[in-house]
């Protein structure tokens, strides 16, 4: 693996051009850091349908919510509280929550016992958080008013309607940093303006419908342990002699894009990234699947990472290239390259002549990976796959080389012409030049 190699550094990347996939350990199916809670309850005596509860582990997209809102509103109460903390995880009722037994350390006692009062709770536990972001405009849009951003002593003022639907948002700040004693604090604040704001709703004696969400996840990023950037990917399939492409690039990079990444893992020796997707070129199922490991090399002294396959599963069908042989880079850097595809000067290789990819296309374009030593949600120092010696500059030598060649054959025949030894002069005799000589 010692070839030459021109490192680069990349920072931030831009969210529209881009994909962050930070994969958590798999070790708890519903622990995922790109998620937040949503809690929906009623006032006392309200009674909403019932709603089944995603399964464990499950991911509640913006779809899915509008359709949990749109469930509760068209029966309950149209006057909604909407909590809007800034960020929020799970891990936060664990931790704060009394989750133990030991109830009396709960920093969350009058949502608790809003709960507990309440005939018909819905707790989502996993909600995407740009689906989070968008639950102000959806309830705008389904109770057609628009947010009054408030605090309890506004609220205390206001003169509410059971018949005119009202949309009130209560932003709450988050602590942020290492002291937890300080976000422990900053979460039973919060849990006190709650407490507050219910207090004054149940004065005024008008049913409502009361949210409690957040912005971002609390703890992301913890755990990250693949980065995949990329300005384009797509996928092409060969029938009746024609190549029919698809672009995955739109379900894949963007901003406010989920891809789904369950079957992904890794560990410190073997990293696998698997994109899901639905309905790619006539398949139902179909999943893109990265696998990587690292070893040490002691030729070189050091540990390198392979992107050792890339896998199109499809309908019970996988079809494998190799790439090991062309990407791979020292365990501590990520790998970077213009271009990685399998067929124009391919970096991607078919496994065997046989093998399902020779039906098949891959090709990213701006391509940067890095599956192990992840550190800071950022890419390390990029080891590019373009040599020193690229076809421009192969281009360029060899035409020198030929310019060389010529001017030194025109210096070789200039340097091998002789002058005459002998003259004729005309006032002398005419020189004579014997036939034997």
């Amino acid at each position: 693996m010692a070839s030459s190699r021109t490192p680069q550094q990349r920072g931030r990347i831009p969210a529209a051009l881009a994909v962050f996939l930070g994969l958590m350990s798999m070790l708890n199916a519903g622990n995922c850091d790109e998620q937040v809670p949503l809690i929906l309850w009623t006032s006392d005596g309200i009674s909403l349908p019932s709603q089944s509860a995603p399964t464990a582990g499950h991911i509640v997209g913006q779809q899915q919510l509008a359709t949990y809102l749109e469930n509760a509103l068209n029966v309950g109460p149209r006057n909604v509280v909407l909590f809007l903390q800034d960020k929020m995880s799970v891990e936060d009722f664990t931790m704060y929550g009394g989750a133990f037994g030991n109830k009396q350390d709960s920093v969350f006692p009058n949502l608790e016992g809003a709960l507990m009062s309440s005939s018909s709770p819905l707790v989502l536990p996993s909600v995407s958080w740009p689906a989070s972001n968008a639950v102000i405009g959806q309830l705008q849009d389904q109770l057609e008013t628009s947010p009054l951003y408030m605090d309890p002593e506004t609220l205390s003022q206001l003169r509410l309607n059971a018949s005119s639907p009202a949309l009130l948002v209560f932003r709450l700040p988050y602590g942020v940093g290492s002291d937890l004693m300080s976000a422990k604090e900053i979460l039973s604040g919060n849990d006190e303006v709650i407490g507050q704001v219910l207090s004054i709703m149940k004065t005024q004696s008008v049913p409502y419908t009361a949210i409690y969400t957040a912005l971002r996840p609390s703890r992301e990023g913890e755990d990250t342990c693949i980065l995949l950037w990329a300005k384009g990917l797509s996928v092409s399939i060969l029938r009746s002699g024609r190549w029919e492409d698809h672009d995955l690039t739109p379900s894949t990079f963007g901003e406010g894009v989920n891809p789904k990444l369950h079957g992904s893992s890794c560990d410190k020796t073997k990293a696998k990234l698997v994109l899901n997707y639905e309905n790619v070129l006539g398949h139902r199922s179909f999943k893109l699947i990265l696998a990587m490991s690292q070893r040490h090399y002691s030729v070189s002294a050091r540990r390198w990472f392979t992107l050792d396959a890339v896998e199109l599963e499809y309908d019970g069908t996988k079809a494998t290239f190799n790439g090991s042989r062309n990407v791979y880079a020292p365990a501590e850097y990520s790998y970077r390259c213009e271009s990685v595809t399998s067929f124009r000067w391919p970096l991607l290789v078919p496994h065997s002549s046989k093998d399902p990819a020779n039906q098949w296309r891959v090709s990213f374009e701006d391509f940067q990976i890095q599956g192990f030593n992840v550190s800071g949600g950022e890419f390390s120092y990029a080891s590019d796959c373009a040599g020193f010696f690229s076809p421009g500059i192969w281009m360029g030598l060899m035409t020198s080389l030929l310019m060389v060649l010529v001017l030194t054959y025109g210096l070789h025949m200039i340097m091998q012409l002789r002058t005459m030894d002998r003259f004729d002069d005309p006032k002398g005799p005419a020189i004579s030049v014997p036939q034997t000589e």
